[in-house]
Protein backbone atom coordinates (compact mmCIF):
# COMPACT_ATOMS: atom_id res chain seq x y z
CA UNK A 1 0.00 0.00 0.00
CA UNK A 2 1.43 3.51 -0.88
CA UNK A 3 1.84 5.90 2.02
CA UNK A 4 2.14 8.57 -0.76
CA UNK A 5 -1.25 9.81 -2.21
CA UNK A 6 0.59 11.38 -5.05
CA UNK A 7 2.06 7.99 -5.54
CA UNK A 8 -1.63 6.19 -5.12
CA UNK A 9 -3.16 8.64 -7.85
CA UNK A 10 -0.17 7.96 -10.00
CA UNK A 11 -0.89 3.75 -10.03
CA UNK A 12 -5.02 4.49 -10.01
CA UNK A 13 -4.77 7.14 -12.75
CA UNK A 14 -1.99 4.82 -15.37
CA UNK A 15 -5.24 1.73 -14.36
CA UNK A 16 -7.77 4.32 -15.83
CA UNK A 17 -6.22 4.95 -18.68
CA UNK A 18 -5.58 1.47 -19.57
CA UNK A 19 -9.29 0.23 -18.58
CA UNK A 20 -11.23 3.64 -18.70
CA UNK A 21 -13.36 3.51 -22.47
CA UNK A 22 -13.55 7.63 -22.57
CA UNK A 23 -11.62 10.19 -20.86
CA UNK A 24 -9.95 8.48 -17.94
CA UNK A 25 -9.21 11.85 -17.11
CA UNK A 26 -12.63 13.52 -16.88
CA UNK A 27 -13.40 14.59 -13.24
CA UNK A 28 -16.23 16.80 -11.62
CA UNK A 29 -14.79 20.38 -10.49
CA UNK A 30 -17.06 21.36 -7.61
CA UNK A 31 -16.71 24.81 -7.01
CA UNK A 32 -19.38 28.19 -4.83
CA UNK A 33 -19.96 31.32 -5.56
CA UNK A 34 -19.25 33.89 -3.06
CA UNK A 35 -23.06 33.34 -1.82
CA UNK A 36 -21.92 29.51 -0.79
CA UNK A 37 -23.80 28.32 -4.30
CA UNK A 38 -22.49 24.94 -5.35
CA UNK A 39 -21.63 24.55 -9.01
CA UNK A 40 -20.37 21.25 -10.60
CA UNK A 41 -19.61 20.21 -13.86
CA UNK A 42 -17.00 18.07 -15.77
CA UNK A 43 -13.53 19.38 -16.92
CA UNK A 44 -10.42 17.09 -17.31
CA UNK A 45 -7.03 16.82 -15.63
CA UNK A 46 -4.39 17.85 -17.90
CA UNK A 47 -1.61 17.79 -15.71
CA UNK A 48 -0.91 16.32 -11.83
CA UNK A 49 1.94 16.10 -9.54
CA UNK A 50 2.70 16.52 -6.11
CA UNK A 51 1.90 20.11 -6.82
CA UNK A 52 -1.44 19.27 -7.16
CA UNK A 53 -4.15 18.92 -10.09
CA UNK A 54 -4.32 21.06 -13.47
CA UNK A 55 -7.00 21.77 -15.46
CA UNK A 56 -7.52 24.62 -17.95
CA UNK A 57 -10.35 27.10 -18.98
CA UNK A 58 -11.88 30.25 -20.21
CA UNK A 59 -11.15 32.54 -17.06
CA UNK A 60 -14.26 34.74 -17.75
CA UNK A 61 -16.65 31.84 -17.37
CA UNK A 62 -18.89 31.07 -14.18
CA UNK A 63 -16.63 28.21 -12.71
CA UNK A 64 -13.52 31.17 -13.24
CA UNK A 65 -15.76 33.54 -11.04
CA UNK A 66 -17.01 31.27 -8.85
CA UNK A 67 -13.08 30.63 -7.87
CA UNK A 68 -12.13 34.33 -7.89
CA UNK A 69 -14.52 34.60 -5.46
CA UNK A 70 -14.00 31.50 -3.17
CA UNK A 71 -10.51 29.86 -4.54
CA UNK A 72 -11.47 26.20 -2.92
CA UNK A 73 -12.30 23.23 -4.99
CA UNK A 74 -13.35 19.51 -4.97
CA UNK A 75 -12.94 16.90 -7.61
CA UNK A 76 -14.05 13.50 -8.19
CA UNK A 77 -12.62 10.97 -10.40
CA UNK A 78 -15.23 7.95 -10.94
CA UNK A 79 -13.95 5.26 -12.67
CA UNK A 80 -16.24 3.11 -13.39
CA UNK A 81 -15.09 0.05 -14.97
CA UNK A 82 -12.39 -0.03 -12.16
CA UNK A 83 -15.29 0.38 -9.14
CA UNK A 84 -13.12 3.42 -8.02
CA UNK A 85 -13.01 6.59 -6.99
CA UNK A 86 -11.05 9.86 -6.08
CA UNK A 87 -12.11 12.82 -4.03
CA UNK A 88 -9.02 15.57 -4.14
CA UNK A 89 -10.50 19.07 -1.71
CA UNK A 90 -8.17 22.26 -1.69
CA UNK A 91 -7.04 25.59 -2.58
CA UNK A 92 -7.00 26.40 -6.27
CA UNK A 93 -4.49 29.07 -7.49
CA UNK A 94 -3.95 30.08 -10.91
CA UNK A 95 -1.79 28.12 -13.30
CA UNK A 96 1.39 29.93 -14.39
CA UNK A 97 1.30 32.06 -18.17
CA UNK A 98 4.47 29.49 -19.17
CA UNK A 99 2.29 26.23 -17.89
CA UNK A 100 -0.84 27.99 -19.49
CA UNK A 101 1.03 28.82 -22.74
CA UNK A 102 2.70 25.24 -23.10
CA UNK A 103 -0.36 23.10 -22.84
CA UNK A 104 -2.52 25.50 -24.77
CA UNK A 105 0.12 25.51 -27.45
CA UNK A 106 -0.43 21.29 -27.66
CA UNK A 107 -4.33 21.67 -27.89
CA UNK A 108 -5.29 21.01 -31.71
CA UNK A 109 -5.93 24.03 -34.06
CA UNK A 110 -9.73 23.65 -33.89
CA UNK A 111 -9.90 23.56 -29.60
CA UNK A 112 -7.33 27.01 -29.72
CA UNK A 113 -10.12 28.41 -32.21
CA UNK A 114 -13.01 27.80 -30.32
CA UNK A 115 -11.05 29.27 -26.99
CA UNK A 116 -11.52 32.36 -28.97
CA UNK A 117 -14.59 31.77 -30.05
CA UNK A 118 -16.67 30.92 -26.92
CA UNK A 119 -17.83 33.13 -24.48
CA UNK A 120 -18.10 30.30 -22.45
CA UNK A 121 -21.15 30.31 -20.07
CA UNK A 122 -22.72 33.28 -21.06
CA UNK A 123 -25.88 32.80 -22.55
CA UNK A 124 -25.94 32.14 -26.63
CA UNK A 125 -29.12 32.94 -28.95
CA UNK A 126 -27.98 30.56 -31.51
CA UNK A 127 -26.14 27.66 -32.09
CA UNK A 128 -25.31 29.65 -35.51
CA UNK A 129 -23.94 33.19 -33.52
CA UNK A 130 -21.20 30.71 -32.16
CA UNK A 131 -20.43 29.18 -35.67
CA UNK A 132 -20.09 32.40 -37.48
CA UNK A 133 -17.68 33.80 -34.47
CA UNK A 134 -15.37 30.59 -34.93
CA UNK A 135 -15.68 31.37 -38.89
CA UNK A 136 -14.31 34.62 -38.20
CA UNK A 137 -11.58 33.42 -35.60
CA UNK A 138 -10.51 30.77 -38.50
CA UNK A 139 -9.81 33.78 -40.90
CA UNK A 140 -8.21 36.26 -38.39
CA UNK A 141 -5.54 33.47 -37.33
CA UNK A 142 -5.05 31.72 -41.17
CA UNK A 143 -1.87 30.75 -42.06
CA UNK A 144 -0.67 31.62 -38.43
CA UNK A 145 -0.07 30.03 -35.09
CA UNK A 146 -2.61 30.88 -32.62
CA UNK A 147 -2.01 32.39 -29.28
CA UNK A 148 -3.56 31.65 -26.03
CA UNK A 149 -6.34 34.12 -25.34
CA UNK A 150 -5.79 36.34 -22.71
CA UNK A 151 -8.76 35.25 -20.65
CA UNK A 152 -7.60 31.48 -20.71
CA UNK A 153 -5.57 29.57 -18.18
CA UNK A 154 -5.40 26.97 -15.91
CA UNK A 155 -6.23 26.37 -12.61
CA UNK A 156 -4.03 23.37 -10.19
CA UNK A 157 -6.29 23.07 -7.03
CA UNK A 158 -3.68 22.34 -4.18
CA UNK A 159 -5.22 19.07 -2.42
CA UNK A 160 -5.45 18.94 1.75
CA UNK A 161 -7.21 16.25 1.35
CA UNK A 162 -7.47 13.30 -1.01
CA UNK A 163 -9.49 10.42 -0.37
CA UNK A 164 -9.24 7.04 -2.63
CA UNK A 165 -12.55 5.33 -2.76
CA UNK A 166 -12.40 1.00 -3.66
CA UNK A 167 -16.03 -0.69 -4.16
CA UNK A 168 -16.61 -3.61 -2.11
CA UNK A 169 -19.46 -5.52 -1.77
CA UNK A 170 -22.35 -5.32 -0.20
CA UNK A 171 -21.50 -1.72 0.23
CA UNK A 172 -18.81 -2.30 2.37
CA UNK A 173 -16.58 -0.21 1.12
CA UNK A 174 -12.81 0.37 1.16
CA UNK A 175 -11.76 4.35 1.97
CA UNK A 176 -8.69 5.62 2.53
CA UNK A 177 -7.94 9.46 3.29
CA UNK A 178 -5.07 11.49 3.38
CA UNK A 179 -4.85 14.91 4.97
CA UNK A 180 -2.26 17.18 4.45
CA UNK A 181 -0.30 17.71 7.53
CA UNK A 182 2.52 20.43 7.55
CA UNK A 183 4.98 19.28 4.46
CA UNK A 184 3.62 16.04 4.72
CA UNK A 185 0.44 13.37 4.81
CA UNK A 186 -1.49 11.34 7.60
CA UNK A 187 -3.31 8.27 6.24
CA UNK A 188 -6.67 6.89 7.94
CA UNK A 189 -9.72 4.97 7.25
CA UNK A 190 -12.89 5.83 7.09
CA UNK A 191 -16.16 4.11 7.61
CA UNK A 192 -18.26 3.12 3.99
Amino acid sequence: MADDPFALFDDWFAQARAAEPNDPNAMALATADAEGRPSVRMVLLKGHGADGFVFYTNREGRKAADLAANAQAALLFHWKSLRRQVRVEGAVARASDAESDAYFASRSRDSQLGAWASDQSRPLDARTTFEARFAEVQARFEGGEVPRPPFWGGYRVVPDRIEFWSDRAHRLHERRLFARAGDGWTEGLLYP
